[in-house]
């Protein structure tokens, strides 16, 4: 599942179910000072309050190193099947990409752990990847591409 959600309308999510689970998400912006976009990769395990991905860019709007950010494109599951070795394989993965790009500048301040993960959930996931620049792409977003 895919959502893109303005950074003024976060409060408006609190009904979605599926954002209180683990998934990938996306800041994106612009820079004030060379007017360069600007994405930044990030992931959201459900935490012990039973809030995930949607608590997090909750945190991020409240953040002011993360000023920067307008929206938001988020990735789940319908069933909340994201393990931790799945996120962090899509963070690193996303992040990976947007670097090597070189479309946006990339805020994320460390390299994400790829993960171990078998070739048949690689396979899987490489798929949503796959899936994701598409959504992405028509979303006007297309920093995952050189």
């Amino acid at each position: 599942m895919s959502y893109r959600i303005p950074r003024t309308e976060i409060e408006k999510c609190r009904d979605r179910e599926d954002l209180s689970q683990t998934g990938v998400y996306f800041l994106f912006g612009t820079s004030e000072d060379n007017g360069e976009d600007i994405v930044y990769v990030g992931q959201a395990g459900v935490r012990k309050n039973g809030e995930g991905v949607l608590n997090r860019l909750t945190e991020h709007k409240r953040s002011p190193e993360k000023d920067y950010w307008t929206e938001a494109i988020v990735f789940t599951t319908s069933n909340n099947s994201f393990g931790p070795t799945e996120i962090s394989y899509l963070e690193s993965r996303f992040c990976h990409m947007a670097k090597v790009a070189e479309r946006y500048e990339v805020k994320n301040g460390n390299e994400p752990m790829i993960g171990n993960i078998t070739e048949e959930k690689q396979s899987e996931l490489e798929e949503l990847i796959e899936y994701a620049q598409i959504v992405m792409g028509a979303l006007g977003q297309k920093f995952l591409r050189n």
